[in-house]
């Protein structure tokens, strides 16, 4: 009888369990399940909104609550450079784009631990439950972009073509945002306690990233803190999406250059850093 040949399956085409894809080929097959990722963010968030009685008006309620109560105390502390000109429509903008970050860093450390039965008992570029995530947040954000808009108007802002801006905006901090889910995806894989950080460095970002003050003022005395400031992600993605929603507002250049580079290095980084643990997942529990 012959000797069976234990090179023979992967000669045939066919992959040993448990081993990491070729790079390109799991970017195609990831393409070709696509709909897998937004059938599964839309059932997900359609079932998060029928546990609750108010449904999708929760969506707009939390940031909007935010708002309000940062609005409602900062309104009598801020003075002087660090209080920006507008300032409530300057936090509602802060406020809400910020949201669209937060959801999806702190769900995309979810994204494989949070699903391990369906990691275990079915075969498919586990890449595909990040990206739910993130067009879970994409889709959450729809009805408060709409929300935005109308608040803007009954504040005082002048409707203008420019509005139409923050849609390619928040597509490109999509992106960014999909490549820090993936970080946090594996890394929450390797080790659970990632997820005990994530409210620490959101709460972080949120102060560092001017959401409720003028970062530009206060810090105008201390040029290289400022550029410090300047380059950090969630700050460039509000600030130019500030500079479109709103006429008082000017984005730095910097803010422009560093959101683009942002997401381009993110993307790149997070989809390799996540597929070399491919294997892995399976295995979680």
């Amino acid at each position: 009888m012959a000797q069976l040949d234990m090179e023979a399956p992967p000669a045939a085409g066919l992959q040993r369990v448990g081993q990491r894809p070729a790079l390109l080929p799991y970017l195609a097959e990831t393409w070709r399940r696509r709909s897998f990722a937004l059938t599964l963010a839309g059932y997900r968030l359609t079932a998060d909104l029928l546990l609750n009685r108010l449904g999708v008006l929760w969506i707009v309620l939390k940031p909007l609550s935010v708002a309000l109560v940062y609005g409602t105390i900062f309104h009598f502390l801020l003075s002087g450079a660090a209080r920006p000109a507008n300032f409530l429509q300057y936090l509602i903008v802060g406020v809400f784009v910020f949201e669209f970050f937060t959801g999806s860093f702190s769900q995309g450390a979810k994204a494989i631990t949070g699903n391990a039965k369906l990691v275990q008992s079915l075969g498919f570029p586990r890449i595909l439950l990040p990206v739910s995530v993130v067009a879970e947040q994409a889709m959450r954000m729809v009805p408060v972009v709409v929300l935005l808009g109308i608040l803007l108007l009954v504040f005082g802002e002048p409707l203008a073509w420019s509005w139409l801006l923050l849609v390619p905006i928040l597509a490109v901090m999509a992106v960014f945002n999909l490549g820090v889910a993936l970080v946090v995806a594996r890394m929450s894989v390797r080790t659970r306690d990632v997820q005990q950080f994530i409210p620490i460095i959101t709460r972080i970002l949120f102060y560092t990233s001017g959401i409720f003050f003028s970062v530009d003022g206060a810090l105008a005395d201390y040029p290289i803190l400022l550029t410090a400031v300047q380059l950090i992600p969630t700050y460039d993605f509000i600030a130019i999406s500030r500079d479109v929603m709103l006429t008082g507002y000017t984005a730095p250049a910097i803010a422009w250059v560093a959101a683009l580079a942002w997401a381009t290095f993110g993307i790149l980084f997070g989809v390799v850093f996540f597929w070399r643990d491919e294997a892995r997942y399976g295995l979680s529990d």
